[in-house]
């Protein structure tokens, strides 16, 4: 065992032509390198920008670091004034403080000497000094100081909709695979393919009509209104099926032989034969229900029942969005479902090969 194992560095290293670089290793590293940018490069890029100040937001050309603007402390002013360098009439360059900027005219003393007169030049003559500079504010202030945002309300909301929600999606979707998979009855491959033929249902017709039916109930501004419509998917209980039918029948004979009830056989056999087919599902249902904003933003109202997602629109005002607390508040929101997915995943490839395997 211990001569099969390969360490990390001679695994990423290996050449399909020995010794020497093959084109094919060439290839394959290059496709490895685009794919894992195009997959990673938008999450960095959102890492990146959480930590950028507001105006570091609308940089442009965008700086993929977050830049701050250098302040210093100067005798005589209250306030922290911005770091410049300035280039003079007589092509000097210095590193002034700016004091106040009227239209294109910036006034700037020296911090060094602040009793000095005070410079005038034209704004283009002027390059910020910048330094990396993390903005922990704006992870800071939505979770402590802004009123309109109740970050560990609407925490607790998406945490109890994501597990109560998986949790009945699991129980429902497996009953459902269950008897579609074991049980020979008239006109079940026509339920089978009425389940899978509501896929084609765009999500916006039935919008309407759902969200009278969770008002005549009683439901709106719940978390079961948002809980209960989506219970049922037939994504999951294709998945399911597809998987039970790869358990051998006669364990489900064997046991009712031996005087097992059918939910026993259900509760003891199915489920647990089932389990990498039902973590695939469980990862699939956290992302949707972790994820879901436009059924939550139409049955929640009220300010105490939002989730995360619709949280995030507080921050969306009449005349500007504070994209700053909107990209540092996403970061948090992925966090669960990436701890979720490292928890789970070495399911996912057991569960999605063996699906449809007969």
């Amino acid at each position: 065992m211990t001569a099969d194992r390969i360490t990390v560095s001679s695994f990423l290293l290996k050449r399909s032509g020995g010794a020497r670089i093959d084109t094919s290793d060439v290839m394959t590293y290059l496709y490895l390198t685009v794919g894992t940018f195009l997959m990673f490069g938008p999450v960095l890029w959102l890492v990146f920008s959480s930590f950028k100040t507001q105006a570091g937001l609308v940089k442009y050309p965008p700086p993929l670091l977050p830049y701050q603007q250098v302040q210093v402390e100067v005798e005589g002013h209250d306030k922290p004034l911005p770091l410049f360098m300035v280039t003079l009439d007589d092509g000097t360059v210095r590193e002034l403080a700016q004091v106040r900027r009227v239209g294109i005219e910036a006034q700037m003393v020296d911090p060094a000497n602040p009793s000095a007169d005070v410079i005038k030049v034209n704004i283009r003559q002027r390059e910020p000094v910048e330094e990396v500079r993390l903005a922990w504010e704006n992870y800071l202030d939505p979770l402590v100081e802004l009123e309109n945002f109740d970050f560990f309300t609407y925490l607790k909301n998406s945490i109890v909709v994501t597990t109560v929600a998986t949790v009945i999606t699991l129980i429902i979707n497996s009953m459902a695979a269950f008897a579609l998979s074991k049980y020979q009855f008239k006109g079940r491959d026509a339920i089978f393919v009425l389940f899978i033929s509501t896929l084609m249902i765009p999500i916006t017709v039935i919008l309407v009509p759902v969200f009278l039916v969770i008002t005549s109930i009683g439901w709106k501004n719940n978390l079961w209104g948002v809980i209960i419509p989506g219970a049922a998917t037939p994504t999951g209980i294709f998945l399911l099926r597809q998987y039970m039918l790869t358990i051998p029948d006669e364990l489900l004979d064997a046991a009712r032989i031996d005087g097992a009830s059918e939910w026993h056989i259900y509760w003891r056999i199915i489920l647990p034969l089932a389990r990498p087919a039902l973590a695939v599902l469980a990862i699939f249902s956290v992302m949707w229900r972790w994820n879901d904003f436009l059924w939550p933003l139409i049955v929640l109202s009220q300010n105490d029942y939002f989730t995360l997602q619709v949280g995030l629109n507080a921050f969306q005002g009449e005349l500007q969005i504070q994209w700053h607390y909107v990209l540092a508040m996403t970061v948090v929101t992925l966090l669960p479902i990436t701890l979720v997915f490292a928890f789970l995943q070495r399911f996912i490839t057991t569960g999605i090969a063996t699906t449809g395997m007969k």
